[in-house]
């Protein structure tokens, strides 16, 4: 019986191992290693709970903060740092997510991610993918529809929804709350998000325009052009042209003497 369980242990361990390298060759090519460790990190601090949705093993992530200096809905941080916060609606195709976020570490950069909350549902490993990566995780309500014209009800379970699956995921409903399809929050939305938990609105005084899939080289023009110490730039995971854009931009941003940071700490 002794000899029958090592023999399964070192299969088992062959096995792993063998698996371990697959994931590794499947990340990417010529990028860093760092991410496709993180990614196999984050898959085992989940495990499903009784009604089969994932919930977090690993230490809680940072739960909301409140800036006194700052205030409710913040557009922009202090014009005096030599920093930006590059913000990030969290939607879209997940290999994409993927390759976003490991560009943004392999340059030394943290981001801002705010995630819907369906997208959390369909892919639950990037919720700490994200954390790991030291990137602030936060709530772009549950299905992204235009919450500034819903009723109150409806609003309300709109954030408190992708809220919910922020805690189940990560022990946090997220740092932040940015309204969904609208540039600020009717002061209905702040309310609700106030009592969700959340001492801020995150807005934003770039916007990238990368939706309108205008071309890598027009989004590194749009951020450019319009930011400047202090800025929150918003844009999105999910499309190839802001993926593209993102080594030109950040290493502009270098040379400016901008570091990209996440609004936690632009704010801090």
């Amino acid at each position: 019986m002794t000899t029958t369980n090592r023999r399964g242990m070192l299969r088992a361990g062959a096995g792993l191992a063998a698996g371990g390298a697959l994931a590794a060759g499947c990340a990417g090519t010529g990028g860093p290693t760092r991410p496709a460790a993180t990614a196999a990190t984050a898959a085992s601090t989940t495990r499903p709970d009784a009604s089969g949705h994932p919930v977090a093993t690993a230490r809680a992530a940072p739960p909301p903060r409140a800036f006194p200096q700052h205030p409710v809905q913040i557009t922009h941080g202090p014009r005096t740092r030599s920093a930006v916060a590059l913000t990030f609606h969290g939607q879209g195709e997940p290999d994409l997510a993927r390759r976003l976020l490991t560009e943004a570490e392999r340059q030394g950069a943290r981001i801002t991610v705010l995630a819907v909350g369906s997208w959390l549902d369909e892919h639950p490993d990037l919720a700490r993918r994200i954390l790991d990566g030291g990137h602030d995780l936060g709530n772009h309500t549950e299905r992204h529809l235009a919450i500034n014209a819903m009723s109150e009800a409806d609003a309300r379970t709109e954030i408190t929804g992708c809220a919910d699956r922020l805690r189940r995921l990560t022990g946090s409903i997220g740092t932040w709350f940015r309204p969904s399809r609208a540039r600020s929050a009717s002061s209905l939305v702040t309310r609700l998000a106030r009592e969700a938990g959340y001492p801020h609105v995150l807005s934003f005084d770039v916007d990238s325009l990368d939706y309108t899939r205008p071309g890598a080289p027009a989004v590194t023009r749009t951020v450019l052009d319009r930011v400047r110490a202090g800025s929150v730039v918003s844009l999105h995971f999910g499309y190839p042209d802001t993926v593209a854009a993102l080594p030109a931009v950040l290493q502009e941003l270098g040379r400016r003497g901008l570091r990209a940071v996440t609004t936690t700490e632009l704010l801090s």
